[in-house]
């Protein structure tokens, strides 16, 4: 594959210029090279390549001129073109403002090989996807689907016009939406879209993870570092290695953790706990967030510096209340794979349910709906259809209340009860319906699973105390 993939370096400084080209072509890469951005705008025209090298500072036209030309993608050049930037130390803003532009990736003066080939290489894949993306669109102009993503409405279209176009780079993306919306099938998306795709995709829930653990569930640990690490254990990042890391809930992440996290993604680097040498990471890192991530940085939950740096591209998933037009073709596709994934041959969905779904606010959103209709597709009989029959007893009846549902899972709050009293009492109502399900409940709630467990560690301290 290398052999057939032309690189075009761009660099002012001749010992510069051709120590990158002997060794660009010496990993089996075509090259071609120039002196500054009109030369190798001049060359792109002509020769078209794949990628190009180019540093930011250079004279008659400087790399982000050249990137924003290359970007248009006029006159005949590749639409996929990769392009990567090499920058000085201490200039990463002006990276993260390239890779605004779109350009691929970056890389720091003075040039680390292995990370050079790295990128060539990952850059090089990116050719390969583009006869995927583009059976991606077909099917997405046909029926509405991306992945495993599906709607037509505007809102949803609008973000499978962003995914098509950043799935192939290597920026970061923040993810922002309610619990349920569908965070982490956008990072899938992604992850199945980019020249990644052969690579793994590890999500973490980072509100899951206990503080003194969370630093070595993400870089791992050495034998020894902390009681307990009884081995050495290899963290997200390695496990990631080559392909996607999603970091659900990024502001409920520790403060220290997310500045470790910064250095990583600036440096590419990262040091297991208790480990002497950095390592090199090759990961492509996407955050999701259901807080507001200007007002969780605002309170101190997310730190503006690594906030700025996710948010080189952001994705808002709407609320399905906001997007109902989408419900039946997400109802269709819901029942044809719980139909593949239970064995099962339920026919369609009748007029009757359809009826009732779209009546339901679904506070749960996408999630809900996909765990109402898995029920549904489990009572069916084989090729019948779905009915109001196989919903979930007392289903849409919190619709004027806008409490638990009214099939005796409502609550009743006494007049002069104080907010924390019928707080508690709503949370563990909550739990009682969902069978003691922490996740399921925090997110009919609307809260983070770490919230709903610190309240109940606060529950079970005010019970001691008063058994005291």
């Amino acid at each position: 594959m290398q052999n057939a993939v032309k690189v075009l370096i761009a660099e002012d400084e001749p010992n510069a210029l051709a120590g990158l080209a002997e060794l660009i072509s010496g990993w089996g890469y075509r090259t071609e090279t120039a002196r500054d951005g009109v030369e190798a705008w001049e060359k792109a025209l002509k020769w078209d390549p794949a990628i190009v090298v180019t540093d930011l500072k250079m004279p008659r036209l400087d790399g982000m001129g050249l990137l924003a030309k290359l970007a248009e993608g006029s006159e005949g050049l590749s639409a996929n073109m990769a392009v990567v930037v090499l920058t000085a130390m201490g200039s990463v803003q002006l990276a993260v403002d390239a890779m605004k532009l779109g350009a691929y990736d970056f890389l720091q003066k003075p040039v680390d090989a292995t990370r050079l080939k790295t990128i060539l290489t990952n850059a090089a894949r990116q050719r390969e996807t583009v006869i995927e993306l583009e059976v991606a669109r077909r099917r997405l102009r046909e029926s509405g689907v991306l992945g495993s993503l599906v709607g037509s409405s505007r809102q949803m279209r609008e973000i499978f016009t962003l995914i098509e176009q950043i799935a192939p780079s290597n920026v970061p993306v923040l993810i922002t939406g309610e619990s349920g919306t569908g965070k982490e099938l956008v990072a899938r998306t992604l992850h199945d879209l980019s020249p990644r795709k052969a690579r793994p995709f590890v999500a973490v829930n980072c509100a899951a993870i206990p503080e003194t653990l969370i630093e070595s569930e993400i870089f791992g640990h050495e034998k020894g570092s902390f009681t307990g690490a009884v081995e050495r254990r290899a963290g997200c990042f390695e496990l990631a290695s080559g392909g996607t890391l999603l970091l659900d809930e990024i502001a409920e992440m520790p403060s220290g953790t997310q500045a470790k996290l910064l250095r990583v993604l600036e440096e590419r680097k990262f040091r297991r706990l208790g480990a002497r040498n950095e390592l090199d990471t090759d990961v492509r890192v996407l955050a999701a967030t259901n807080r507001d991530p200007r007002s969780a940085s605002a309170e101190g939950h997310l730190r503006s510096d690594l906030y700025y740096r996710l948010n080189v591209f952001q994705i808002h998933m709407p609320p399905l209340r906001e997007h109902m037009d989408d419900l039946p073709p997400m109802v269709e596709a819901m029942v044809s794979e719980m139909n593949q994934r239970h064995g099962r041959k339920v026919s369609g969905v009748a007029p009757s349910m359809l009826d009732r779904l779209m009546a339901h606010s679904w506070p749960g959103n996408a999630r809900e709906l996909r765990n109402t209709i898995e029920r549904a597709v489990i009572l069916c009989p084989d090729g019948a259809p779905l009915d109001a029959g196989h919903l979930p007893q007392g289903f849409g009846k919190d619709q004027a209340s806008g409490a638990l549902a009214s099939d005796g899972s409502a609550i009743t709050v006494r007049v002069g009860a104080t907010v924390d009293e019928a707080e508690r009492l709503l949370i563990l109502r909550t739990l009682e319906v969902t069978g003691q399900n922490k996740t399921r409940a925090a997110e009919i709630l609307g809260v983070s699973l770490k919230t709903l467990h610190n309240k109940l560690k606060e529950y079970s301290r005010e019970q001691q105390s008063a058994g005291t």
